[in-house]
């Protein structure tokens, strides 16, 4: 299902916090699914990417790695789905270890659903901040 484009203006979206992009590539064949949500950091400039092997619903498989923006952009399939502080990075982090633990033997599709949408930034409304 394709998410709702949104501007990235951080003025509006994030309250003055430096935001950074976040990346989002899911391939799937005979029954399995790799799902990788990447960001782009600046300090050291490199992205880090989150993989999910998803077979049958499970995860089965989680690592990280991370590579030059260099080597990012020569890889296919990646699309900007939003942009994001390095606190909701941090929850989506710490909520993908606890899922990684938690679904060791269930399916945990509506969770890693949940997990992608911490990412979000909220539109804020005036004096929000």
């Amino acid at each position: 299902e394709d998410v709702p484009s949104q501007t990235f203006d951080n003025k509006d979206y994030s309250c003055g916090k430096e935001t950074f992009p976040v990346y989002e590539s899911i391939f799937t064949e005979e029954g399995e699914t790799t799902r990788k949500i990447a960001i782009e950091i600046e300090k050291p400039p490199q992205i880090e990417i989150h993989v999910w092997t998803i077979r049958k619903g499970i995860l089965c498989h989680l690592y990280i790695e991370k590579l030059s923006k260099r080597e990012f952009e020569g890889l296919p399939y990646f699309k900007l789905i939003t942009r994001t502080t390095l606190s909701k990075w941090k929850i989506f982090s710490e909520g993908e270890a606890q899922i990684n633990r938690m679904c060791e033997s269930r399916v945990c599709r509506t969770e890693l659903e949940d997990l992608v949408k911490v990412l979000y930034l909220e539109k804020s409304g005036k004096g929000h901040c």
